[in-house]
């Protein structure tokens, strides 16, 4: 179980990314979720990585906080793809041109092996991105949790 997962990244990796996207949201109202799946499951087979990465989005629960203000970078590690999908909120705001330059800094990384490095830097542009449009306000709470999900 989770075989792959783990050739690309260890439990420390994923302790590092949880508490840069803690430390991330300290100054954005924006959530930022990331979820690391191993494969398609056989029903999505003949899906694209943006539905899946949309139905996993509405899966955890992120469509749901206050200001529509949910990022998810999904990633399909056997297709080697992954997704950045932002809620209404970003979208009204962010164009999408945005998400594809974070994209490329996540991909020149993960093209070097640098897997970590390239999920903490795409988290740490995503942050800039949100706090520029979507401060910390003073009544703000974390709505979402900081963990990574993890699926084989």
């Amino acid at each position: 179980m989770n075989e792959l997962i783990y050739h690309f990244f260890n439990d420390d990796e994923f302790l590092r990314i949880s508490n840069k996207i803690a430390e991330v949201e300290l100054e954005t109202s924006g959530e930022i979720r990331v979820s690391i799946r191993e494969e398609k499951k056989f029903s999505e087979r003949n899906s694209s990585i943006k539905s899946i990465a949309e139905k996993e989005f509405y899966r955890l629960n992120m469509h749901q906080t206050r200001d529509k203000t949910g990022i998810l970078i999904f990633f399909l590690l056997s297709e080697r793809e992954f997704y950045i999908l932002g809620d209404e909120g970003i979208n009204k705001k962010v164009n999408q041109k945005v998400w594809e330059d974070v994209s490329d800094e996540i991909q020149n990384n993960f093209r070097n092996g640098y897997f970590s490095k390239g999920i903490i830097s795409g988290i740490e542009k995503i942050g800039n991105i949100l706090t520029q449009h979507f401060p910390i306000k003073s009544d703000d709470k974390n709505e979402l949790t900081n963990k990574i999900v993890l699926q084989n």
